[in-house]
């Protein structure tokens, strides 16, 4: 039941009995009968007392004050059992749910039920379900001298490599790990055949090598690994011996649960390998790895050894295997569902799914993904063969690092809404979230403005994956038409997040790039480019969220418009900030990226009003699609027009004097930061970096040249015969502004923001790096504008083909010398810089390489 259908005892309507008369007048009859007899028996010396005048009078005081006693007592009573509404902000929207679609069920929800769906691990498989039977991989590596047990992505490990470098989303990953001289290979693998449960079986192949001029042989001739199995539900978990001989039989551990009946686990491998083990019981499973370190330590403090105890404890929910071989060594893994049928034919499968057959069903997967990745992408005539394995590699981990989480985002609540003071923060509804993820180390959870660039990868590789994300997405949208921008979901995803950063503001947006993919498959319905089943299923995916983009659209055109009609602005800005250089703007999602220096609610915001501007195109198409007539209030049509006019744009945003487009607000360029003593705690001094003004601010454009001026570009709003189109090209290629070898970058070296930090902490993010996301879409329109006529036709299509090189290149060549794709780039080496792996919009280089456009 949705939000909105709840209701308090006493609002509750009568039933039909009691519409009708029904039990109460019947007992009201029997009530009159019984006085009427009360009363004859009274006159006719009925044993009731009679009373004076005087006790007359007591008596009806006394039930007076009963009365009242008794009418406060139901009051308090019913307010306090009451069900108190819930907050507007953790009220889902009442529509049917996008994934309730038969589309989504059936055969598509099976084939995608095992994964590697916990991609903040190096290898972490799960099912899509809240209690899932979860696996993952730990292993012991060496850096600077010292052991270290690895398992969770982490920058601090410094690995030399790791990522999927070929993973098709639904059957198959290849991964490459390497760990300072070791070197892991990991591969997964699922079969459904007859015998196996639901979603079939599933196997990992870890392969362990060294690179000897890297290895040291201080630190052995073997490999650690710790293969374990966890049970979110509870279920028990039950190991097949006390002592583990893979020689004389594979299993390894056997199981029940409801979603895919009784299942074992089984290990071979024709390399001679020792195994121990250790079972635990923990309602806790995002610090697994603590449980293992714990029993490490306990038995090199008590024996010596640096092995498990080959113990557990009673009916443990989490069961780990180590596994001690001599380099080189391959095993294989296997987890096998549905045995508890006789015609389950465990051996069979567990051939099928290991050893040779195994080998020749993962040669046979790479090949099918090779075959793919150049029918959909078309790469062999565009670039070398080192750019296309960056391609593949970009890909790969794009779709192995799709993730499933389970929670309830945590929501702040605003100070207006009348809750108990001590309540700052209510739970949204427990939701799933099926979504690409832009970073397995920082980011390894659900971001809603990156996953719209990650769609318009994913979508021409498997439309029905992409549906899939995009359903999940919107049916996160509340009654108020708002997605929480970053989701937080579970314990696993809640343990990587600094505290301060888990609750989502309500009054928060964050750029609506899901309208860019879902402008892209509308183009793709109108040129033929899907099967006639696909179109079906689009068709019905479309019909079917048409009410949620509804509210999603109108919640942006109502919470952050601006005072002037066709204007907006990001909501969220602190305008009583003394320690930030300039308030950042985190719900663009291009957050120090200089806007107004005080927020006010006088900002037009340039990057908004396009975002719109596109929603609103792509709401009209899906209309005209669907045949929809809407409300005038809600002409979409309309709407996209208004914020594609041309003068109207100009007049709002475009600042003749240095030919740019900018922001509108409050602004001042007269401010610093400054050291200032500052009281603290009991009366303590500490010097902290406070910002200045030295200048009133006033009214103007806010004078920074960066991407958010070239947003109108972007959009393609400006006329292909314009000359301002031939002064967003000379912005784009001055080397003095945003041009580099390596890429535009994001704000220009004459902005007095460009590479300033904004707090004594804070290093510029989007003051002056290169961000592939921004590149892609100025390419975009690079290209758009090369294919047009007009008088600047041949200057785009240069500046296009120079741009479109130089950032293949450099990221093919960071790659090469690092292992990793990038958050950004430098925009003075073009080094790459902040997280990786990074394949979440840095893969649209893959995009790039195909030039393979949104067509909005």
């Amino acid at each position: 039941m949705t939000g909105a259908g709840r209701r308090a005892p006493r609002s509750r309507t009568r039933s039909s009995a009691d519409a009708d008369g029904g039990d109460d007048d019947v007992s009201l009859r029997e009530a009159k009968s019984k006085l009427k007899r009360r009363r004859e028996r009274s006159k006719y010396g009925s044993t009731i007392p009679l009373f004076n005048s005087t006790n007359l009078k007591v008596v009806l005081l006394i039930s007076v004050v009963a009365f009242f006693i008794i009418l406060f007592l139901i009051l308090h009573l019913v307010n306090s059992t009451a069900e108190p509404e819930l907050p507007r902000a953790v009220t889902p929207l009442p529509a049917p749910k996008i994934m309730d679609l038969t589309q989504f069920q059936g055969e598509h929800r099976e084939s995608l039920y095992w994964g590697t769906y916990r991609p903040h691990l190096y290898l972490g498989i799960r099912a899509r379900t809240s209690q899932s039977l979860m696996a993952g991989l730990m292993w012991i590596g060496v850096k600077d001298g010292r052991y270290h047990l690895r398992h969770v992505c982490k920058d601090e490990d410094d690995l030399g490599t790791y990522g999927w470098t070929k993973h098709d989303g639904r059957e198959f990953g290849h991964q490459l790990l390497a760990d300072h001289g070791m070197n892991l290979a990991t591969e997964f693998l699922k079969s459904k055949v007859d015998g196996s449960g639901y979603g079939g079986d599933w196997a990992v192949r870890i392969s362990v090598d060294i690179n000897k001029s890297e290895w040291n042989e201080e630190f052995g001739k073997g490999a650690q690994l710790f293969f374990y199995l966890a049970d979110e539900g509870g279920n028990v978990l039950n190991l097949s011996r006390e002592t583990l001989n893979i020689h004389e039989d594979s299993l390894l551990a056997s199981g029940s649960r409801l979603d895919i009946g009784n299942w074992q686990l089984h290990l071979k491998s024709t390399d001679d390998l020792e195994l121990h083990y250790s079972g635990f019981r923990t309602p806790h499973f995002h610090n697994l790895s603590d449980l293992v370190e714990e029993n490490l330590a306990s038995q090199i403090r008590n024996h010596a050894r640096l092995q498990l105890s080959d113990s557990s404890v009673y009916s443990p929910n989490v069961l780990v295997f180590q596994i001690i071989g001599g380099f080189p060594f391959t095993t294989d893994i296997a987890l096998l569902s549905g045995t508890g049928s006789e015609s389950s034919r465990v051996e069979e499968r567990v051939s099928h799914l290991t050893g040779t057959s195994l080998t020749s069903q993962l040669n046979d997967k790479k090949k099918a993904f090779d075959e793919k990745f150049e029918e959909v992408f078309n790469l062999a005539e565009k670039v070398d063969s080192e750019s296309i394995s960056v391609g593949k590699a970009a890909l790969g981990n794009l779709l192995g690092g799709i993730g499933y989480f389970y929670g309830q985002s945590i929501i702040a609540i605003p100070r207006t809404l009348n809750l108990k003071e001590h309540v700052k923060y209510v739970s949204y509804w427990p939701a799933e979230l099926y979504t690409a993820v832009p970073g397995r180390s920082s980011f390894p959870r659900g971001f809603l403005w990156d996953e719209g660039f990650h769609q318009l990868l994913i979508w021409r590789w498997d439309i029905h994956i992409s549906l899939d994300i995009i359903g999940h997405w919107l049916d996160l949208i509340n009654v108020d038409g708002w997605i929480p921008r970053e989701q937080i979901l579970g314990a696993e995803a809640r343990s990587r997040v600094p505290e301060e950063f888990v609750p989502q503001h309500p009054t928060n947006g964050n750029p609506p790039t899901l309208f860019l993919v879902l402008s892209d498959i509308v183009n793709g319905l109108k040129t033929n480019k899907f099967s006639a089943k696909d179109r079906s299923d689009i068709y019905l995916f479309l019909e079917r969220a048409f009410v949620r983009l509804e509210a999603w659209f109108q919640w942006f055109n109502t919470t952050q418009s601006g005072n002037q009609m066709g204007s907006y602005y990001w909501h969220g800005r602190d305008n009583k900030t003394i320690r930030e250089l300039n308030p950042k703007t985190l719900s663009s999602g291009l957050d120090d990226y200089p806007r107004a220096s005080h927020p006010s609610g006088d900002e037009r915001h340039l990057d908004l009003r396009c975002w719109m501007s596109l929603a609103a195109d792509c709401m009209h198409s899906i209309e005209e699609l669907l045949d929809k007539e809407t409300k005038p209030s809600k002409k979409y049509g309309s709407t996209a027009k208004l914020l594609s006019d041309f003068e109207l744009m100009n007049q709002m945003h475009f600042d003749a004097a240095y030919g740019a487009y900018f922001d509108f607000g409050n602004h001042t360029e007269k401010v610093k930061l400054k050291w200032k003593e500052v009281v603290v705690g009991h009366n303590q001094a500490a010097r902290e970096l406070v910002r200045e003004v030295l200048e009133r601010p006033k009214l103007r454009f806010v004078p920074h040249i960066g991407y958010v001026s070239l947003f109108p570009f972007m959009t393609r709003i400006i006329p292909s015969g314009s000359w301002i189109l031939e002064k967003q090209l000379e912005l784009i290629s001055s080397r003095s502004l945003l041009w580099t070898d390596y890429g535009l970058r994001s704000l220009a070296k004459t902005s007095s923001m460009y590479m300033k930090y904004n707090t004594e902490h804070d290093a510029p993010y989007w003051r002056g790096t290169i961000w592939i996301n921004m590149n892609y879409r100025i390419l975009s329109a690079l290209h758009y504008y090369s294919k047009e006529n007009g008088p600047y036709q041949n200057r785009a299509k240069a500046i296009y083909e120079e741009l479109r090189s130089n950032l293949i290149r450099n990221i093919v060549r960071n790659y090469q010398q690092s292992g990793y794709l990038w958050e950004q780039y430098d925009q003075v080496k073009g080094k790459g810089k902040g997280v990786h792996p990074f394949t979440g919009w840095t893969s649209l280089v893959t995009l790039i390489m195909a030039e393979a456009y949104e067509k909005i």
